[in-house]
């Protein structure tokens, strides 16, 4: 009995219940021994860490989802913390479909589909899309925004996939805010569209008309000046680009910038949603080009 125990407690982050000790054949005294001795902290009632040294994160989030019974599972920033997408705070957040409110928890009695359920590290916790959506609405959209990119560079949940299963959300607080921070940067643009949008910030930046859509250095540019010496290039038909595509876009500037020209780069996201960070960035280089 003791062995499985401590298998098991092992498995849980070193967290282990009462009904678990039960089920391993240990008595109520045998359990009351352990406590007294300090091989066993009581984390919450009938939860334990099993050991001397310090509690972990991970421990906590364990013994709080254990507290909360078997159909809990960890939430909102809590589970944003395991997943590694928002540094850990101080508050537990387990969601449970009836309400389990425990002394340290915070408790939400709500049901859950079984695709937003997951586990990460052996821990029970809401799917990465779920977890944007539970934080996004206590988040600045600058927050959500680093929310999402680090779900991407952790390959938890690219932008594109996770637009589209946002689409089978209905009625969470989270939900409008990020779709409009995930639309910014999803948004697909033709080049017609993106000539008509781009040529007047260009036209308020003090710029005369450009050529569209022509051949320089070997590379097909969105904007040139041949007079100021001013290429524009535009990123964007995805929230961020391959790494094969990233260094094409390096050797693109790189040549520009070999054949004495100014390369300038603007995602399509910024032309449609940023238009006075765009016209402000010309404006400047604008001027220097020109003196």
């Amino acid at each position: 009995q003791h062995s499985a125990a401590r298998a098991l407690a092992r498995r849980q982050h070193n967290v282990i219940t009462y009904g678990q000790l039960r089920a391993f054949g240990f008595s109520r005294h045998a359990i009351d021994h352990r406590l007294a001795r300090g091989r066993l902290r009581a984390l919450f009632h009938g939860v334990y860490w099993v050991g001397t040294c310090e509690v972990t994160q991970r421990a906590w989030w364990m013994a709080s989802v254990l507290a909360c019974g078997p159909d809990a599972v960890l939430s909102h920033t809590s589970a944003a913390a395991l997943w590694g997408i928002l540094p850990a705070g101080r508050a537990l957040h387990v969601s449970a479909p009836r309400d389990r409110r425990r002394p340290g928890i915070r408790s939400h009695a709500r049901v859950l589909a079984p695709a937003e359920i997951t586990r990460c590290r052996g821990i029970p916790v809401t799917s990465p899309a779920c977890t944007l959506i539970d934080i996004a609405a206590g988040l600045s959209r600058r927050e959500l925004e680093g929310a999402v990119s680090e779900a991407d560079k952790l390959d938890l949940i690219d932008p594109e996939t996770l637009r589209q299963e946002l689409d089978g959300f209905r009625g969470r607080t989270g939900l409008p805010k990020l779709k409009r921070v995930i639309d910014r940067h999803t948004y697909v643009m033709t080049d017609t569209e993106l000539e008509r949008r781009f040529l007047p910030i260009a036209r308020r930046a003090g710029l005369p008309l450009p050529l569209t859509q022509v051949y320089v250095n070997g590379y097909r540019v969105d904007f040139y000046w041949p007079e100021l010496g001013l290429v524009v290039e535009t990123d964007g038909l995805r929230y961020h680009r391959t790494p094969a595509e990233q260094a094409e876009d390096r050797r693109r500037d790189q040549a520009h910038t070999a054949a004495g020209l100014v390369p300038l780069r603007f995602t399509r996201a910024q032309v449609r949603f940023e238009p006075g960070h765009v016209e402000e960035i010309l404006a400047a280089v604008a001027r220097r080009l020109s003196t």
